[in-house]
């Protein structure tokens, strides 16, 4: 399956909203394995959200940084 797969980069600095975001095509047939390949070796913590239009929303604490992967079917 192709998903859209945004990912957002949270900005530790106090006082600053702003985010680096990437944005790419991905074939999975699972978003949650691809992610955990992806991060492989690193310190995380995962939490999912599905919504009823089929859209995968992972909120990653990764190493203390605050990520935010988004998957949508293509």
């Amino acid at each position: 399956m192709r998903y859209e797969m945004i990912r957002e980069i949270f900005n530790r600095c106090s006082g600053n909203q702003m985010r680096d975001v990437f944005v790419q095509t991905v074939e999975t047939d699972d978003p949650e394995q691809y992610l955990k390949d992806l991060l492989k070796g690193k310190e995380v913590r995962l939490e999912k959200t599905e919504f009823s239009d089929g859209s995968i929303v992972f909120d990653a604490d990764i190493a203390g940084l605050r990520q935010r992967f988004s998957f949508t079917e293509d």
